[in-house]
């Protein structure tokens, strides 16, 4: 068995939180902004230095690969994304790129032998924090593959015109045009050159920490809808008008909110979790009632049946009055539970046994790039915990030792990969 250097993870950690440094021990680094080149040049010296092939497709994903012995093999790839949310941390995405550099580090420094190339990379635009839809180019990559429900959400085309919900004025593609790593779609993954995809990530949540679990073994990435709950009433003067007389858009919206989390919370199911974090109010004046209320509904759940318990309460609201207001619910997307290839499932727990590290399998809550190439290709992926269960704020933490061993499981499941094929 083989481990990875602390040393060199902790460097790297260090490095590449100065990229995008947001003042507050986080990081703001969008897609394709300065911030993401400084990474992107960071990522590219190390890999040059210890002798890796460097190649840029046309979304600007980035592969750095050390040759196998075998000239006919497909790569093995590991990686994540280099991208965050505004005042993020320093571990979401980029421990994925770390720790496939790591890997990637340690075989040249050990001169471990393996028969596959081994490709570390850099996803781009992961968050969609300036350019939605999250996870954007791997699911332009794995477009023809995925279930044909989902291709829409994903058509090249679509994306290129994604507008910049920063500044509301540049697209996805404008800025993709001039970018310094936009480069030639023949190197895009795809399954005539690569064998499987390895991508570590901290949890993101409090399980493994509570668990007193060094690793996560992942088996699936839960199964999402999100709704648009909308409700519609008049506006009328916040003072002359009678409380009797109002159809107050916010009022009914508040009232059908908490209805919802009582009829939900009935299911009495443990492992179900919604959100409400977006609201669109209205015309938003203080001396103004409310004629219109807009509210998000995400909802996640391994078993599609529970996901279809839950849409059968949410149909139920239009068939109500509240507060005297018209309502309407809109299905703004959904995705499968996508579960790992078990091969790789198992390689990866293999690893952390025999590397003596405890762990636990677990599923994944949130989204990533993984999940969308697995319809293309065999994917499996490695929890690092997270201190507190904190993600996508500046507090978030994983010790360096974590994030060094999630790195090592990645390793040697990689060359047990390299070994046994899938």
């Amino acid at each position: 068995m083989y481990t990875c250097s602390i040393e060199r993870m902790s460097d790297k950690i260090r490095t590449f939180s100065r990229y995008g440094d947001a003042g507050h021990g986080g990081v703001t680094r969008y897609s394709l902004s300065e911030e993401s080149i400084q990474a992107r040049d960071e990522f590219v010296r190390r890999m040059t230095a210890i002798g890796a092939v460097i190649e840029y497709d046309d979304l600007a994903n980035i592969y750095a690969t050390l040759p196998g012995t075998d000239e006919n093999a497909k790569r093995i790839a590991m990686g994540s994304h280099c991208d965050s949310v505004k005042n993020g941390g320093n571990y979401d995405g980029i421990l994925g790129v770390m720790s496939a550099m790591e890997v990637l580090e340690t075989v040249a420094a050990e001169k471990i032998p393996h028969k596959h190339p081994l490709t570390a990379m850099i996803f781009t635009n992961e968050e969609g924090a300036e350019f939605p839809p999250c996870m954007m180019c791997s699911g332009i990559m794995a477009h023809d593959y995925m279930p044909e429900r989902f291709r829409d959400n994903f058509a090249y085309d679509k994306m290129m015109k994604s507008v910049s919900i920063v500044d509301c004025k540049t697209t996805f593609g404008e800025k993709l045009a001039g970018f310094k790593y936009k480069g030639d779609a023949a190197n895009r993954m795809s399954p005539e050159k690569y064998e499987a995809l390895f991508e570590t990530h901290i949890e993101q949540g409090p399980i493994l920490e509570d668990a007193g679990k060094d690793i996560g073994v992942v088996t699936c990435v839960l199964g999402q809808m999100l709704y648009r709950v909308r409700f519609t009433g008049f506006a009328a003067h916040a003072g002359t008008f009678p409380m009797k007389k109002r159809h107050d858009a916010f009022h009914a919206a508040a009232e059908a909110l908490c209805w919802l989390h009582e009829e939900i919370d009935k299911l009495q199911q443990d492992d179900l979790v919604y959100t409400t974090g977006e609201v669109v109010i209205h015309p938003c004046v203080n001396t103004v009632i409310p004629d219109f209320f807009d509210f998000s509904i995400d909802v996640r759940h391994e078993d599609p049946d529970v996901l279809d318990k839950v849409r059968e309460i949410l149909m139920e609201l239009p068939k109500r009055k509240w507060q005297q207001c018209d309502c309407e619910v809109v299905l703004g997307w959904n995705r499968d539970t996508v579960y790992w290839n078990k091969t790789l499932v198992g390689y990866v727990r293999e690893a952390a046994e025999e590397l003596g590290y405890s762990h636990m399998d677990i599923n994944s809550g949130a989204g990533h790039d993984a999940q969308y190439i697995s319809y293309m290709i065999p994917t499996t992926m490695i929890f690092a915990p997270s201190e507190k269960g904190l993600s996508h704020c500046e507090a978030e933490h994983t010790s360096d030792e974590l994030c060094t061993k999630a790195a090592s499981v990645m390793l040697n499941a990689v060359l047990k990969c390299d070994a046994s094929g899938i």
